[in-house]
């Protein structure tokens, strides 16, 4: 299992810490908002950038903007490992996977909860990684939507039927209380915000984590 605190939850006054702080974690998650696709704005190519230099974790990076074929050369010079692209933002999500993995970097596509899961199902084989959004998208700090489980269990079935180890993740709401649950469904990738950079700091939420994972 691999464990991806959500920058969007960190103190960007000190954005080198609390990246130092999060060094045992396996990735970076950057998540880029546009007001549009989703109705708040997050960031974008500099704060990557400057994640990127101040850090070694791999930066996943999760695109909830419009079109977003017409940025990914951008972010993924700015730093970013692997792509995620929803299926609602674009009418050419093949294409974008496609682009994605000619630039080198892992691909991922992902759907917002209202979305049938049959939307993501054309484009499983050309995949690195898909994510399952447990909470509408826009904003942090959202309470998890319980039927995201079963999701997981559904997709990691479709991707072990057609002999892809691509990567399940989840994001939104995830906590050591629903963490054990996610694992057995089939997640291989967490994403947490607000349980890791907590207030006691986000060694302990990654402890916290690791633990219910263990």
């Amino acid at each position: 299992m691999k464990l991806a605190p959500s920058l969007l939850a960190c103190d960007f006054t000190r954005l080198g810490e609390e990246l130092a702080r999060i060094g045992s974690a396996d990735w970076a998650h950057v998540d880029v908002m546009d007001g549009l696709f989703v109705p708040n704005i997050s960031f974008g190519l500099p704060i990557l950038a400057a994640a990127r230099r101040a850090s070694a974790l791999p930066m996943d990076v999760h695109l909830m903007i419009e079109r977003p074929e017409r940025y990914l050369r951008d972010f993924a010079e700015a730093g970013a490992d692997s792509l995620t692209v929803h299926v609602e933002a674009t009418p050419h999500v093949h294409r974008a996977v496609g682009m994605i993995r000619e630039l080198g970097r892992r691909a991922g596509v992902t759907l917002n909860p209202g979305t049938p899961l049959e939307a993501v199902r054309p484009v499983l084989p050309d995949v690195d990684l898909v994510l399952v959004m447990s909470v509408n998208p826009g904003f942090g700090g959202q309470r998890f939507i319980p039927g995201s489980v079963e999701r997981v269990r559904t997709l990691r079935r479709w991707l072990d039927e057609i002999g892809s180890a691509a990567d399940v993740q989840v994001d939104g709401g995830v906590t050591a209380h629903n963490a054990r649950a996610l694992a057995d469904a089939g997640a291989t990738v967490l994403v947490a915000g607000s349980s890791v950079f907590g207030p006691d700091g986000p060694e302990a939420g990654l402890a916290r984590l690791r633990e219910a994972l263990a």
